[in-house]
């Protein structure tokens, strides 16, 4: 898995391509704290190129969820998932747990 984190005025949009399972959730884990660490809490997670999360990926996602919503500060965002991803999500019923935009420009615009 790779991952990139491109800055805006507004937000963080941080982008993950492969698969997210025990050995490369940390990765992931480590580029949403470097910007939940430069005090960065509006994140977008273009999940485009993620073709499969395991459950580690999910607690990921929660955990920098909570980190961003502590004291009103922010929220984390998902944009431009696959239907197998999704479909993930809702079995594990984290898919009301977020947003989620169709478009990682939509969730941009609307964070």
């Amino acid at each position: 898995m790779e991952t990139s984190t491109q800055t805006f005025k507004n937000c963080d949009v941080v982008s993950a391509t492969g698969r997210i399972d025990a050995s490369t959730a940390p990765q992931l884990a480590e580029a949403f704290a470097a910007s939940t660490d430069a005090g960065r809490y509006r994140i977008v997670f273009d999940m485009s190129g993620v073709e499969y999360i395991s459950s580690v990926g999910l607690r990921v996602l929660i955990d920098t969820q909570k980190k961003c919503k502590q004291l009103n500060r922010g929220k984390l965002v998902l944009a431009s998932i696959s239907p197998l991803v999704q479909e993930a999500l809702r079995l594990a019923g984290f898919y009301t747990l977020f947003e989620v935009y169709e478009t990682t420009l939509e969730a941009v615009g609307n964070i």
